[in-house]
């Protein structure tokens, strides 16, 4: 019996397979890089708000009162 047929055949499958787990796991890692990206990004705002946010509502404040001192 020649097996020469099914080797290259089987041997196709194999890569078939590998081809399809490596772009599930490079999906997968996508996916964890954007999960990071996205909790970075999340972290920088969280932080602009805290040292920022008393500053921008002293300014806001004291515009509104100018401008309510002005018209009234």
């Amino acid at each position: 019996m020649d097996t020469t047929d099914e080797r290259p055949a089987a041997a196709t499958r194999r890569s078939g397979a590998r081809r399809a787990l490596r772009r599930s796991s490079e999906r997968g890692a996508s996916l964890v890089e954007y999960a990071l990206l996205v909790a970075l990004i999340a972290v920088v705002m969280i932080g602009a708000v805290t040292l920022l946010g008393d500053t921008a509502s002293d300014s806001l404040n004291g515009s509104s009162s100018s401008i309510l001192d002005a018209t009234g």
